[in-house]
């Protein structure tokens, strides 16, 4: 379990050299593929008559706990990432926008786009339990737990191809309005997930280790399949699979309105979609996805130091039924994963010519304790940007619910673009880092 822990903190470390999700540039009046990733509406409002995308990159990390001044002290990690009361939240992000193609024609537009997803994320973890659990030499004590929250640990690769149709619907000399939808095919390639809720009870720390013993049953659900089963802490096993087999569908939904200035260009444009709506089945040979009754009454108390150097679930299960505080038998199972429905919404302003203001809101739609739900984050942003036609610069300052606030730059050079939402911060001792880069061609 300690390896299991330790795995969002070594992430970090690959953030400066990673990519974050396009924000500022999936925003940009310059519209392309990447703004109708947000918004299938923005199809039908290409800047060009064609768009191919060649790649985008984007890597993302958000934690609660752990600045960039942190990762370059002498301080212990473990001691800052489970210090104080605050439960341990984390979200890493990873996204490869792979071959895709647009067009406009008349009053349509349409989209063929692929993308790899590789999530890691940590949700809700009590600070007493991982202390326990990474700091052997802590004095000796006896601590309470009472945490009613599903604390999971969960990682997930998949595949999706998308196909999009958007239209004007109505448009004069002052107004135009658009609507789109995207359906998108599934490819489930790995998953895992650990989630603990209602543990109530003590830990007592002593020179033999540290030892939980419960007050009452808590909730475990352990589930893995695909590479993951195998092993939850290489970043290897979330890229092996990325793509599996067809195995689920989502939908995207938007509309874009546009108050405007001139023929193609406008003073406002809105927008507001729904994304994410769908799930997917995982299905492989190392399937299994077991809710158990954990408990250490009529046991010993568990000793926490067994789990030092597990690195995969199934070492876990296998664990606690040794020892007697699991008693069901995990069965083989083909399991459904919800996608993170997302509310979002913006609107870009024309300030002066080439200068925009463009606000950005994203709202999660359903929890992130559920043991079958993917995780997302709400997140506010106000990009500045300059316009130039052919270069474009701009300053994202965002706020989330894992990290709080942002800011960061980007720019693009015709086709080709670098940025990063927090680059600033980071700089500063900011709990988000990330970068992300793409090169796209359009023509007519």
């Amino acid at each position: 379990m300690k390896t299991l822990l330790i795995t969002f903190s070594l992430f970090v470390g690959f953030a400066a050299i990673a990519q974050d999700n396009f924000s500022g540039i999936s925003t940009s009046n310059r519209v392309g593929i990447l703004n109708a990733t947000i918004n299938p509406a923005e199809f039908s409002n290409l800047s060009k008559k064609f768009e191919i995308n060649f790649y985008g990159l984007s890597f993302d990390v958000s934690n609660n706990k752990i600045g960039f001044n942190d990762l370059i002290s002498d301080t212990n990690l473990e001691d800052l990432i489970f210090k104080g009361t605050e439960s341990v939240n984390m979200r890493i992000d990873g996204q490869i926008l792979g071959p895709s193609f647009a067009m406009k024609w008349k009053k349509w537009g349409f989209g063929i786009t692929t993308k790899a997803n590789v999530k890691f994320d940590v949700v809700d973890v009590d600070t007493t339990l991982g202390n326990a659990i990474f700091n052997n030499d802590l004095p000796l004590n006896t601590s309470v737990l009472n945490q009613s929250e599903n604390q999971r640990l969960s990682g997930t690769s998949f595949g999706e191809v998308g196909f999009s149709a958007s239209r004007n619907v109505f448009e004069n000399d002052n107004h135009r309005w658009d609507v789109g939808v995207t359906l998108k095919f599934l490819f489930p390639g790995s998953y895992s997930n650990f989630g603990l809720s209602n543990l109530n009870g003590t830990i007592t720390q002593n020179a033999s280790g540290a030892f939980l013993t419960t007050n009452q049953p808590a909730n475990l659900n352990v589930a893995y399949s695909g590479s993951l089963a195998d092993s939850f802490s290489n970043f290897n096993d979330y890229t092996q699979s990325v793509f599996g087999g067809l195995n689920g569908v989502a939908t995207d939904i938007g509309v874009t309105y546009q108050w405007k200035d001139g023929k193609e260009k406008y003073k406002i444009k809105g927008g507001l979609s729904v994304r994410n709506m769908g799930s997917m089945t995982f299905k492989d040979d190392n399937n299994y996805n077991t809710n158990y009754t954990f408990t250490t009454q009529g046991r010993p108390p568990l000793n926490l130091n067994l789990f030092e150097n597990v690195d995969n679930l199934s070492e876990v299960e296998t664990i606690l039924i040794s020892n007697g505080y699991l008693t069901q038998i995990p069965n083989k199972t083909d399991f459904k994963v919800n996608l993170p429905t997302l509310l979002t919404m913006y609107a870009d302003f024309k300030i002066v010519p080439k200068v925009y203001v463009t606000g950005y809101l994203q709202q999660k739609m359903k929890k992130d304790d559920g043991n079958e739900q993917i995780t997302s984050r709400n997140i506010f942003s106000v990009t500045p940007r300059v316009n130039l036609g052919f270069f474009e610069a701009y300053l994202p300052v965002s706020t989330d619910d894992i990290s709080g606030t942002n800011v960061g730059f980007g720019f693009r050079l015709s086709g080709f673009y670098l940025g990063s939402n927090s680059i600033i911060t980071s700089l500063t001792d900011g709990k988000q880092a990330n970068i992300y880069t793409g090169f796209r061609y359009a023509f007519l």
